[in-house]
């Protein structure tokens, strides 16, 4: 076989994987559960828990409309203060103040060389009372009825965790190149109701920017305790709760929660830097993701260049795909989808840097040095 047939195989092989992808992006955007609009009032005990560290100029807004939610007359509100070394202990304390069913605890520092969040997460869930936990990150802004919308939903459904995932506010070109990618990889990836139930750990996934959790579910697992290690404790909470033979996943936030992740490059790149090395498994399984990615998203438009029918096909392909997810999850879609294959060089860029910045022991995250699960 010529080298230029071999090429040509190549590229379409490329594309059909990225018709497969958009393919695979309509049938879950079909398939997503979403919380409803209109929520009864909650009758059982909730618990929504907070974890902050070094979130004085952005917990703000996030806190009051955590205060603010509506339609559960037995909620509790906990702030935990991780340790923080800027002014967020004040700031929540007095934004708790008036409200007597909140409350800030300060959190005792985690293990040499770990991430924290998780053995925040542990400590503010020994604290709740509540029979539904609900875990908000600082950067988070729910609607009024956010919290009662996502419990209808978790017993509904007979889920016992339900992870609604933000609208992402994506602000600067680098933001709009790489955060929805977050959405984008599973929708277009993850069999989303299959994933529910599966134990099999590649089918998981959640967000621990909102995380609804059944309270015995998440003890019957060993919690946040048996995950303090990971890097990525939500995808590794899940897990963990599937393997007990809990149910949960995914589900559409972008109607009733917003987060803004990253100000600029510098927060990007550290953000992901941080956990990118262990999002895939090991080593190889994050060069055999990368291959695949630029296989399907950057050869064909490549290929486009010197004229090639089934490049523009890949390109288009993958250019509706992105646009479909952005759309589904309140996405800003034009003109950013057509710079999908940019999107995805920066995306293999960035994981390169991740597992360099891991095998040299320099990653830190909030004032930390990190090492996290090797």
């Amino acid at each position: 076989m010529s080298r230029s047939g071999s090429a040509r195989r190549a590229v379409a092989a490329g594309s059909m994987l990225a018709v497969a992808g958009a393919v695979h992006s309509a049938w879950n955007s079909r398939a997503l559960r979403v919380p409803p609009a209109d929520p009864p009032p909650v009758a059982e005990r909730v618990s929504l828990l907070m974890p902050v560290r070094n979130e004085a100029g952005r917990v703000g807004p996030a806190l009051r409309s955590l205060l603010a939610q509506e339609r559960v007359p037995r909620a509790e509100v906990i702030v935990l203060d991780d340790q923080s070394t800027d002014d967020t202990g004040d700031v929540v304390r007095r934004l708790c103040g008036p409200y007597r069913h909140a409350r800030v605890v300060r959190g005792t520092a985690p293990e040499p060389g770990l991430p924290g969040k998780a053995h925040a997460c542990h400590q503010l869930a020994s604290l709740a009372r509540g029979g539904v936990l609900v875990f908000v990150d600082a950067d988070v802004v729910l609607a009024p009825h956010a919290v009662a919308s996502s419990v209808a939903l978790l017993r509904s459904a007979r889920l016992d965790l339900v992870s609604p995932f933000p609208r992402q506010v994506a602000e600067g070109p680098a933001n709009r190149l790489v955060q929805p990618l977050l959405q984008w990889s599973w929708l277009t990836a993850l069999p989303l109701r299959r994933a529910e139930v599966s134990p099999r750990p590649a089918l998981s996934a959640a967000n621990g920017q909102f995380l609804v959790v059944d309270a015995a579910a998440l003890r019957g697992c060993g919690g946040f305790a048996a995950v303090t290690d990971e890097v990525l404790e939500d995808m590794a909470l899940v897990r963990a709760l599937k393997r007990a033979g809990g149910r949960g996943g995914i589900v559409d936030g972008s109607r009733i929660a917003m987060c803004r992740m990253y100000d600029d490059w510098r927060g990007l790149r550290e953000g992901y830097g941080k956990s990118l090395w262990t999002a895939f498994g090991s080593g190889g399984g994050a060069a055999a993701v990368c291959a695949l990615l630029v296989w399907a998203y950057v050869v064909p438009p490549l290929a486009v260049l010197w004229g090639s029918r089934w490049g523009a096909a890949g390109y288009a392909a993958a250019v509706a795909g992105r646009a479909l997810t952005a759309r589904r999850t309140g996405g800003r879609c034009w003109p950013d989808a057509l710079a999908h294959p940019v999107s995805v060089g920066l995306l293999v860029a960035l994981t390169a840097r991740s597992w360099l910045g891991h095998r040299r022991s320099t990653l830190t995250w909030k004032g930390r040095p990190l090492r996290g699960r090797h």
